[in-house]
């Protein structure tokens, strides 16, 4: 799998280990490695079912207005939503879920 797209520019530079002002607006400063740490993995991996395997993800399939993308969690309050398509990960963002 392989990221190919972002939602915003927030999420993508986050992705690549940026912070600055607009990052900090979605998330916050102490949350950042590990969701930099998350991207990472999601880019890295090769099959959905890794995802699954790594139960501290919580992997969910969402629904209502999310119906078709997937969230693996940050903390109890951030996620970072995407969509599957092929062996590509699409429309990734950071979430405030609360």
């Amino acid at each position: 799998m392989t990221i190919r797209s972002f939602k915003n520019k927030e999420t993508e530079a986050i992705a690549h280990g940026g912070k600055n002002k607009r990052t900090l607006r979605i998330l916050p400063g102490e949350l950042h490695y590990a969701a930099y740490k998350k991207m990472v993995y999601l880019d890295n991996i090769k099959t959905l079912e890794s995802l699954k395997a790594w139960r501290g993800l919580q992997l969910e399939k969402l629904s209502g207005d999310r119906k078709g993308q997937l969230s693996i969690r940050i903390n109890d309050q951030y996620r970072i939503c995407f969509r599957f398509q092929g062996s590509d990960v699409l429309d990734v963002e950071i979430v405030d879920y609360h």
